[in-house]
Order: C-alpha cells, then sequence, then structure tokens
C-alpha cells in the first residue's frame, strides 16, 4: 500500500479541541549524585517515571468492517465516474459481504492474542521492510532553526553542541527522566509547572497520553539489508559516535565507560581533527551503497562482509547515531532542502536511525529512516536538541578544544574493497545520480493571511490548506486527484499513523466552484462551500485520530490475505483501488517552532509532496516532485488558490 509511505515528517496528534504538549516520562528512573551532575548529564529532571502511562494506554480499536467499506467508498466518490464508481462500490460490498468478513474475524481473533501491541504495528512495520526502493525517496529530513546566536553557528560549534546535547538526550531518556507526551483537554488548568509536579500521583488511567515504544530505537540503531525484507537493528550497549566526512567514516567514544558523556572540550577537540583532516574525498565513498534498491545493497553487503569488513561493518550500525559534516555553504533554502533530503550521496549512511546532517555554514537538519518512527520522537528529539543547544551550549565561540591526543581517539575505518565492490559503488552513484537529478523542490511563502484569519472565520487551517492543494492542482492540471494527509494514533498502544484522504466531495465541488465558476456564486455561496470543506475535514481527522480511519484497516486485511497465500479478493486489484494508494498529492504538515523547513521525495513518480506550515499570519510549503511534473506552477496555483480563498474571507467577488 504505497500511500502509506508517505508518513509525515511531523506527524503529531490531531484531535479536534486538544491541545498536545509534553509532560513528564520515565524508565528506571535513578537518583542524581548532584545538581552539578544533573545539569551536564542531563536535559531534564522527571517529576514522574517515564512510562507511568505506557501500560495504561488504550489499544487501537479494529474499526467494523461495515465501516471501513462505508469511509473507503466516500474516500472513492470524488475520483470516479458514475460507472467506475458503480463497478467499485460493487466490488467493495462482495468484499465486505464474502471473503473480507473472514478476514475480519481472523484479524480481530489475533488482535486479541496480541494484546501488548497494535493490530497494525506488525503490517506496518513489515509494508516499510519489504519495500525495496531506495531510502533516498523515503527518508525525510527537518530542518533546525539557526541558532538566534550567530556565532554558534560555526560548523565547529554547533556540531559538538548538537552532539552534547543528543547524549544529553539519550541519557534522559534511559534513565527515566524525559518527558512523555501528553494531552491537555484544558491547557490553561493543566499545562503548567503545578500539573508536572502533581502528575506523578495522577492515576494512569486518568490522563491522556501518547504512545513511546519507538523511542528505544532511536539511539545506536540501522536497518540492516537483507533480500525481501530488511531487518532493525540495535546495539543498547555501544559508546561511538559515527562521522562521515567526504565519504570518510570516522569513529570515536562520546560516552565514557562509566555512561557519561565525555568532555565536550574533548569531543569538539575530535571532530576538529576530523574537519581538519587533509585526506581526499573517498574514491570509494561506502556510504553511497545505502541509496541503492535494497536488495542489490543487501547483496553487495554480503559481499563486502565475505571481503572481511563485518567488524567495520559492525561498528558502523551500532553507532549513537551518525554525524555528517558536508563542507558546502548552502545558497538558499531550496539549495538546503536537496542538500538535506540526498546531498551527494556519498556523505550519508541513510540506514542509520537518524544522522544529523551539518553544513560549512552550521545549517543543522535530521534525516531520518522511517520504518521504526513516525514524526513524534524525531520532533521531540528535535525541539529538544534545539532548546538545549541554544538555552545552555556546553561549548562557545572561542572555547578552546581540549589537549588531548585525536589522532588517536578518533579512528577512520578502512574498508577491504575488491573490484567487484568497487564498481558496485560506482554503479550505486550513477544511479543516485540518476534518481535525484530528476528531483525538484520548490518553495511557498504566501503572506496574505493564516491560521489567525482562518481561525476568525471559524474554518479549520489544515483543512483550507489541504484545500488549496487540491484546487490548485485542478487549477493546472484540471483534475481531482487522491490526495493523502498523515494522522497520528500515537493516543493508542502502539498506534502509528493512519492515512487522511483529503480529496472530498465537498474540496471536489468548492474546487471547482473557485476555478471553473466563480462569476457563478456569490460570497456567501463559496463562504458556505468552504465551511463544508473545513466541517468534513475536522470529521475526519477525529475518526482517523480515535482509530476509526480505513486505509491501515484494508492495510492489514490484506496482508492477513497474504500471509495465507490465498489469491486476493478482487477488491484489492480494483484499479480504483491501487490509484487511490499511489496519492498524486502528498502532504505532512511541519508544525513546529524550532523547524525552518522539512520535505521528503515523492513516492510516485507523477506527484508532488508538500511539507506545510499554516503560521498565525502566513502559510509556508515545500514542495517536491520529479520532471514529470511542473513544481514551480503548481506553487504558483496553489498560492493562486490562496489568494482566492482568502479574498472570499474578506468579503471579495472573485472575477
Amino acid at each position: 500500500m504505497a500511500s502509506l509511505l508517505s508518513l509525515h515528517c511531523v506527524a503529531y496528534l490531531r484531535i479536534s479541541g486538544f491541545h498536545l504538549r509534553t509532560a513528564a516520562l520515565g524508565i528506571n528512573k535513578r537518583n542524581y549524585s548532584s545538581k552539578k551532575e544533573f545539569s551536564t548529564e542531563y536535559l531534564s529532571q522527571s517529576e514522574g517515571p517515564s512510562m507511568h502511562y505506557q501500560n495504561s494506554l488504550p489499544r487501537l480499536p479494529i474499526p467494523k468492517l461495515e465501516d471501513t467499506v462505508r469511509r473507503y467508498l466516500a474516500a472513492q466518490r470524488p475520483l470516479l465516474d458514475d460507472e467506475q464508481f458503480r463497478t467499485t462500490e460493487k466490488i467493495a460490498h462482495d468484499f465486505q459481504n464474502g471473503v473480507g468478513k473472514q478476514l475480519q474475524e481472523e484479524l480481530v481473533a489475533q488482535d486479541n492474542n496480541n494484546t501488548h501491541t497494535s493490530y497494525i504495528s506488525g503490517p506496518w512495520m513489515d509494508m516499510f521492510l519489504f519495500e525495496r526502493k531506495s531510502l533516498v525517496l523515503i527518508n525525510p529530513f527537518l530542518l533546525l532553526n539557526p541558532d538566534p546566536k550567530t556565532e554558534y553557528n560555526d560548523q565547529l560549534v554547533r556540531a559538538t553542541n548538537v552532539v552534547c546535547s543528543a547524549v544529553r538526550f539519550m541519557k534522559t531518556l534511559q534513565t527515566g527522566l524525559q518527558e512523555p507526551k501528553v494531552f491537555h483537554l484544558n491547557p490553561a488548568k493543566s499545562d503548567t509547572n503545578c500539573f508536572e509536579s502533581f502528575i506523578r500521583s495522577v492515576p494512569s488511567s486518568l490522563s491522556q497520553p501518547l504512545d513511546m515504544s519507538q523511542y528505544f530505537r532511536l539511539f545506536n540503531s540501522t536497518r540492516i539489508p537483507k533480500r525481501g525484507r530488511d531487518e532493525l537493528f540495535t546495539a543498547e550497549k555501544a559508546r561511538h559516535l559515527l562521522v562521515m566526512r567526504k565519504g570518510h567514516m570516522y569513529v570515536f567514544d562520546i560516552v565514557d565507560r562509566d555512561g557519561n558523556l565525555v568532555k565536550p572540550a574533548e569531543i569538539q577537540s575530535h571532530l576538529k581533527f576530523i574537519l581538519c583532516d587533509p585526506t581526499p574525498a573517498a574514491a570509494f565513498p561506502l556510504g553511497v551503497l545505502t541509496s541503492e534498491n535494497r536488495d542489490v545493497w543487501a547483496g553487495l553487503r554480503d559481499k563486502l562482509i565475505a571481503a572481511g569488513n563485518a567488524e567495520d561493518l559492525r561498528i558502523v550500525d551500532s553507532a549513537l547515531f551518525c554525524l555528517s559534516l558536508d563542507d558546502e555553504s548552502m545558497r538558499d533554502n531550496i539549495h538546503i532542502s536537496h542538500n538535506m533530503l540526498h546531498g551527494d550521496g556519498c556523505n550519508r549512511w541513510w540506514d542509520k536511525s537518524f544522522t544529523v546532517i551539518l553544513t560549512k555554514d552550521g545549517q543543522a537538519a535530521i534525516n531520518f529512516e522511517h520504518s521504526w518512527v513516525d514524526g513524534l520522537p524525531i520532533h521531540s528529539f528535535q525541539k529538544e536538541i534545539f532548546k538545549d543547544t541554544t538555552e545552555q551550549p556546553l561549548v562557545h565561540p572561542g572555547s578552546a578544544a581540549a589537549a588531548v591526543d585525536s589522532a588517536s581517539a578518533v579512528r577512520r575505518l578502512q574498508f577491504h574493497l575488491d573490484s567487484e565492490l568497487e564498481n558496485g559503488i560506482k554503479k550505486a552513484k550513477e544511479n543516485f545520480d540518476s534518481i535525484v537529478s530528476t528531483l525538484t523542490i520548490d518553495l511557498l511563502e504566501f503572506k496574505k493571511g493564516g491560521k489567525a484569519q482562518l481561525k476568525k472565520s471559524k474554518l479549520s487551517p489544515d483543512a483550507i490548506a489541504q484545500l488549496a492543494f487540491q484546487m490548485g492542482f485542478l487549477r493546472q492540471y484540471g483534475q481531482t486527484v487522491p490526495t493523502h494527509e498523515a494522522c497520528s494514533t500515537a493516543a493508542f498502544r502502539h498506534g502509528r499513523i493512519d492515512t487522511i484522504q483529503s480529496t472530498t466531495i465537498h474540496t471536489k465541488r468548492c474546487s471547482h466552484a473557485f476555478v471553473y465558476q466563480p462569476g457563478q456564486h456569490s460570497v456567501k455561496q463559496l463562504q458556505t462551500m468552504l465551511s463544508e470543506c473545513s466541517n468534513y475535514h475536522r470529521q475526519l481527522i477525529k475518526e482517523t485520530a480515535m482509530g476509526q480511519g480505513f486505509i491501515c484497516h484494508l492495510l492489514a486485511l490484506q496482508q492477513l490475505a497474504n500471509s495465507k497465500s490465498e489469491f486476493l479478493h478482487s477488491f484489492y486489484t480494483d484499479q480504483a483501488y491501487t490509484a487511490f494508494n499511489l496519492p498524486i498529492i502528498d502532504t505532512s504538515t511541519l508544525n513546529s517552532e524550532v523547524m525552518m523547513l522539512g520535505c521528503f521525495a515523492p513516492f510516485v513518480y507523477d506527484g508532488f509532496t508538500v511539507g506545510y506550515n499554516v503560521f498565525d499570519d502566513r502559510i509556508f510549503c515545500s514542495v517536491t516532485s520529479f520532471l514529470t511534473r511542473n513544481v514551480h506552477e503548481f506553487v504558483q496555483c496553489v498560492h493562486k488558490s490562496l489568494e482566492d480563498i482568502f479574498s472570499v474571507l474578506e468579503g471579495k467577488t472573485l472575477t
């Protein structure tokens, strides 16, 4: 189900009327020896145990099959003509009353026997790990804002502070002091320091927490390529950092034998040593192999092991995380986006759970592998790192690096390559260049209105953004197409992401009215259409966030049928179903105060991806596409659509 690979970089729980905020959580809480140790080793001091809520999380419900089929058909209606819809409707009802009914019973029974997890956790992970496409097309990136103190954006200074803060985050998490995610139904009363102090005694059954089961793979984890299906590997006791520069790989310890952060001045010395290494760029950069088709990479990795590289690969796989130091400065946000999304392919290890990328001018981003995680843990990590590095940095401009023997502490990995492996690297680079040469990126910044005006008009900002994307595509191509938006189900144990089909009969009618018939409708009529789109979108978000979405449910039923080696019902081979799950517009909300931008590559070659943020007074979008679509024209059409929408809200007549 390809559409579900469009997981969004900053997925957050989106239940109407709920406020998401960070509260307090703990795993094996430890005592602190002193305030000094706390300030050096940890990011925060939780008042309550990290996993206080985890066992009380409700289980993700399996929707009724008839509800899923009804929602699926409603989502298909604006995409099909009458004859196509009648065919799809007949197939869907036949599935519901026949094979689907049996699969539903088996899925419910299976779920009842696995109460420790959710019914979608396994199928969701399989969906990623069975995928054979290059991770360059799947890994998203999130760009951190620059440090407000410009002198701290020096590459060495910022890299050192980010590494130190990342270790502090890890120690805070592992010792049970990391704050959990909690819903506040009334933020004015509960989103307070008093509530946080009280949280230890609050019965978990009375709270509204978010699942945190993904966090354990944040550090020391890697996706290992295997033929057919990849595997996830975690080595919790490793203490070293993987650093990449000019295609070379370096390692050194950032945690000492007692589990404490290595002195920041020593980390600074080691990173300075790497940045000053005069070794020319790698002739055969091994990292580019991780951008290959997964089966191809699996075969080449086996050859690497056979050539005597097993131990160095283990070192790479077990590293806390990867830090990529790029020698290039960035020209503008489009240049930044290309660099953080793919770069030249030589200075990345796409398989690592996450990579911090730092350019020569101090631009910092997190590029992450998506099988193990949704946006919440990465967003939490990013937010904490930015806060820590900007508010209490451990090294400063002009700080002297420690007088230590970095030449002995830092090891540059040397891999044994034969002619077959060298040819494999050359071919991987050719394939990488072929992929990214057709990838285009453009940015949109609409400055004539935003969240404040939309809320004043009692409209959902997210619904209006989604409408503008569909309206823009209609204006450009004259079509109504599948538009997908991710929605977190993290309120449930081992919840992941479900997908909202934001193209509806309401958005189709409204888009046609604005694009083709503006003079045939009064301002009041257009405003009413906007309100109908908004209300229906709110309903979709609420249903999906509460575990009543239909795409994950259909995926689980499909994988259950596949596991039985049975012929798939015509429901899953219906052309309408296939097209539905290849979204032409794939969207992600990037709602963060510490993030400049973020994006991901289109999963389909004739599609757009849109990473967007609706601010109080403006709307910002990062759009990607391959050359099969004109991204620049699409951005212009979306901008025009937003202009028309806000003009109508201001009472102006469209002509």
